[in-house]
């Protein structure tokens, strides 16, 4: 019979036939090895995307509010990471965080807006 070897360490398998690890350590390392890339992605996408929730919620504490897109960079709002889009029948397009979206406006102005 064939001596299994932890994928992890190299150390002896004792155990199931078909158990890969020697401990849930190596077993946790392993996999955070294998998924490091992908959850940085999601990680860092969340991040952002909390980020930017954060800065319009302090900027629309009224529920509907216009402020400059400098006060938004300023602040640290990246314009490329948002949860959904909305076209009205005007054909203005909202973008949304969570409930908290915007809309641009003329000179560089945009209004935030609270999706009720």
């Amino acid at each position: 019979m064939e001596e299994k070897q932890c994928l992890e360490c190299r150390e002896k398998v004792i155990g199931r036939i078909d158990k890969k690890f020697c401990s849930d350590y190596c077993r946790n390392s392993f996999n955070n090895k294998v998924n490091k890339e992908s959850k940085n992605l999601i990680r860092n996408t969340n991040n952002r995307l909390r980020k930017n929730y954060k800065i319009l919620c302090e900027l629309n504490s009224h529920g509907k509010t216009k402020v400059s897109r400098r006060k938004l960079f300023d602040r640290g709002f990246d314009f490329k990471f948002m949860t959904s889009i909305y076209t009205t029948k005007a054909g203005n397009t909202y973008f949304y965080v969570y409930d908290q979206g915007y809309l641009e406006l003329e000179n560089e102005v945009y209004l935030l807006v609270k999706q009720e």
